[in-house]
């Protein structure tokens, strides 16, 4: 492994911890503020920025987006993606010790398979860790990226009514965009050393900004509905999915060619959804009226 992957994966770690409290805060804030309304998103961010937990909370997140960035630029998305991964498991002791939350047992169990299932997606990812991996074709990026945010869009009209797994669901959608939005940045990584701070004219980068800002305001609203720690684990999880699926198919990092590494990257995807699924449990309402 270069020292380059290495610093990489080490930067990976420290944005593993750094946004799972940025998260946390962020979701403090969140239950502290008035529901988000899909007819107005400029006016409920304005109203989300009124509460100092949710600003710290941004601040954080953009630490974590920092090292996320200087991370995906010097390691293999799969590998980056798979440490941040594999920080998951911090978040119910971190939620429970440091910031209160009675995490139950399932949320334990949900959290625990989903941080299991990602080390499996790890175990499996094959040789690629000499390279940073930052070629892509760009139709390739732009129909990967795009059906991701069709996906995420559709989650979203789905519970448009606020139904009781709202949460869950916009969950998963704020994830993908999040996914799509690192995958972008990956790709447009690649070109750093050829055009420099110009980087921020082109039009990956203003895919960025746009799936970015609406997976921002799409995950305030799933943390107002919470619960907390499996809103927290599944936005993660659906991110991570997108962004480590993203390897072999836009970036053509090597696949496992065995029968064995095949059959044991389906079985972790599999204990990833399952573990999902499992994770939110029976949500009633909880925290603010439904926005419109």
């Amino acid at each position: 492994m270069s020292l380059s992957v290495q610093l990489g994966l080490l930067l990976s770690l420290g944005c593993a911890i750094v946004a799972i409290l940025g998260f946390l805060f962020k979701q403090r804030g969140a239950v502290g503020a008035p529901p988000v309304r899909w007819r107005h998103p400029i006016r409920s961010t304005v109203a989300l920025f009124s509460n100092r937990w949710w600003t710290l909370g941004i601040l954080v997140a953009i630490g974590a987006w920092t090292l996320h960035v200087a991370a995906l630029t010097l390691a293999p998305i799969s590998l980056v993606q798979a440490t941040i991964a594999g920080g998951l498991v911090l978040l119910t002791p971190i939620a429970d010790k440091l910031f209160g939350f009675k995490v139950t047992r399932r949320e334990w169990l949900g959290v625990g398979l989903t941080a299991a299932g990602l080390a499996f997606l790890a175990g499996t990812l094959g040789d690629v860790a000499e390279s940073a991996y930052s070629g892509s074709d760009a139709g390739t990026l732009s129909v990967y990226v795009g059906l991701v945010s069709v996906l995420a869009v559709g989650l979203c009209v789905m519970v448009l009514g606020d139904t009781p797994r709202a949460g869950p669901v916009l969950a998963v959608s704020a994830g993908l965009l999040w996914g799509a939005s690192d995958v972008t940045i990956k790709a447009l990584s690649g070109d750093l050393g050829d055009r420099g701070l110009l980087v921020v004219l082109t039009p990956e980068a203003l895919v960025i900004l746009v799936v970015s800002l609406v997976g921002f305001v799409i995950s305030a609203r799933s943390l107002q509905i919470g619960p907390a720690v499996p809103i927290i684990a599944i936005t993660n999880a659906a991110a991570n999915i997108c962004t480590i699926a993203s390897g072999p198919v836009v970036f053509g990092e090597p696949v496992p060619e065995d029968p064995l590494g095949v059959a044991v990257r389906v079985l972790a995807f599999s204990l990833v959804i399952f573990a999902a699924a499992l994770t939110p449990g029976p949500v009633e309402r909880r925290g603010p009226a439904p926005a419109v």
